[in-house]
């Protein structure tokens, strides 16, 4: 596909200097470059640096060096970088923002929210962290006589590979709570969307971040993966489920831990008594949010059969009356695709379907009208599980509608599947709704929401079950998976064995005669 790029005018932040400096912090000994574009035209924005496997030992190296004093920094001293920086981040977001959309040609609105990201962890953990990091005395074997603390240490150098759809959010947010917890970390973004978070990195030590405890290397996945995950201490992956696979068995090699965000083919469910208008409102968003590349977006629609042809109607006319085009201004609702490559991806998960029985509603086609990578937002009806979109993740603007006739039915349809991240329900009644959300296997499930509700409330838990992942973004475990666990115990006197003379067995019946006792009187 030949497109002559568009005119459009680039943010006046994206200049070439600024980002000369951005990459410059991408070691690359062997002179190797990659073309970073500007996906509404294709343009090259900056020729961004490969960094080799000997680039990537010796960027953990000086990343190691710099974790130990680090670690040895008092949480309240680390936690203070975090609170400038939580203002810098702020009072920066529309740059983030300009850098966001010119490398992954998402819309204005999705982009400055994903900036938002940051600052949200932050503000959750700087209200966290020093208690979970606090050692934590417990009790002992022998009541008064023993003690046991709990003692939370660093891992030591946490490795990220980031995706392209989130790169900032993912890149910097994953990031926060290692190192707040005593960690350096070594970071490898995207090719495509490695300039926000390479700005992020920066306000961080603007912040008082010392340097080197902040790596960025570059490369395809299966050039620097390797090296990277055999260094680390720790992996954080958000991806593919087929790499998160590589990945995990890599680590377990390694004996090292991974926590892994995977795949999702994330069902929607409308009740009889939800709120159409609402509803339709929240598909939308669901469906076509960041062009349909989030994680967590929707891509299977379960709808009552006394409601479907209205709610399909609505749903339609919506999707047709969306503002697509390539703008660095607040009016579009939809934006680009990350890349032509993924755009072919999306576009033959749509003609499979076609081919094999499926109704186009809505859309179908790429737009090169718009920009290299724009494609329609796209309404099937007839989708079934031997169609590549009927099982498997399109992470496009791509959406199915299915009837149902039974709750029953709904929710056995919205857990066939092998992927388990996110699911949505939607109701009047919320104690029924509540009781068909339970019964979705699923890491998160929103009532009346697609997925903002659950990803933004950090405080809880965030992942996949079944082939969606392993482990947790958000909540206390959030930050704790960055820490191994020290078990300090002092015994004040030696009482654990027989008395000096004591026949053994009298000693057994006096230690079980004590266990009968600590129950009796709570003690442990």
């Amino acid at each position: 596909m030949t497109v002559t790029p568009l005119e459009i005018t680039r943010p006046a932040s994206v200049t070439d200097t600024f980002l000369r400096q951005l990459v410059d912090r991408v070691p690359g000994s062997a002179g190797a470059t990659w073309p970073l574009t500007e996906v509404y035209t294709g343009e090259v924005l900056v020729e961004l640096p490969q960094s080799t496997p000997a680039d990537i030992e010796a960027a953990f190296a000086t990343a190691r060096a710099a974790q130990r004093q680090w670690a040895a920094t008092p949480v309240k001293e680390r936690l203070a970088v975090f609170r400038r920086a939580h203002t810098l981040f702020v009072d920066n977001a529309r740059t983030v923002t300009d850098l966001i959309q010119a490398e992954s040609g998402k819309n204005r609105r999705m982009a400055i929210e994903e900036t938002c990201d940051p600052p949200m962890v932050m503000s959750h953990y700087l209200k966290r962290a020093a208690k979970l990091l606090a050692p934590v005395r417990r009790g002992g074997p022998v009541p008064l006589l023993s003690n046991s603390t709990e003692i939370r240490q660093p891992k030591g150098v946490v490795g990220i590979i980031a995706p392209w759809n989130f790169p900032f959010a993912t890149g910097i947010s994953d990031a926060v709570p290692a190192l707040m917890a005593g960690n350096a970390v070594v970071l490898k973004p995207d090719n495509k969307t490695a300039l926000s978070p390479l700005l992020g990195v920066r306000m961080l030590e603007e912040a008082g971040l010392p340097a080197g405890l902040f790596q960025v290397v570059c490369g395809e996945g299966p050039d620097v993966g390797p090296t990277l995950i055999d260094n680390a201490d720790y992996v954080m992956f958000t991806g593919s489920t087929a790499t998160g696979r590589v990945i995990g068995e890599r680590a377990g090699r390694n004996l090292i831990g991974c926590c892994l965000e995977l795949g999702g083919k994330n069902p929607m469910v409308v009740l009889e008594d939800a709120n159409l208008a609402e509803a339709v409102q929240g598909a939308v968003f669901g469906a076509f949010g960041n062009t349909g590349q989030i994680c967590m977006h929707i891509e299977r629609l379960y709808l009552p059969e006394s409601r479907y042809d209205e709610f399909r109607d609505a749903f339609v006319a919506a999707a047709e009356a969306l503002d697509v085009r390539a703008a660095y201004d607040f009016g579009p609702e939809m934006g680009s695709l990350v890349s032509v490559d993924h755009l072919r991806r999306v576009q033959s998960h749509v003609e499979d379907a076609v081919a094999k029985g499926a109704t186009v509603l809505c859309g179908g086609k790429p737009r090169p009208d718009l920009g290299p990578a724009f494609f329609e937002p796209t309404i099937l009806e007839d989708v079934t599980k031997d169609m590549l979109c009927g099982v498997t993740e399109t992470f496009g603007p791509v959406v199915a509608l299915h009837r149902y006739r039974t709750v029953d039915e709904a929710v056995a349809l919205a857990n066939d599947t092998d992927y388990g991240l996110n699911a949505s329900v939607w109701g009047g009644d919320l104690g029924a709704a509540r009781a068909v959300a339970a019964r979705i296997e699923s890491g998160n499930v929103n009532i009346n929401d697609i997925l903002a509700t659950a990803y933004a409330s950090k405080g809880t838990p965030s992942g996949g079950v079944k082939n969606s992942g392993v482990g947790s973004r958000h909540g206390d475990q959030g930050l704790l998976k960055y820490t191994d666990v020290q078990n300090m115990a002092v015994l004040k006197k030696q009482v654990m064995g027989p008395r000096p003379g004591e026949d053994y067995a009298k000693h057994v019946d006096r230690v079980l005669s004590g266990l009968k006792m600590m129950r009796k009187t709570r003690i442990r």
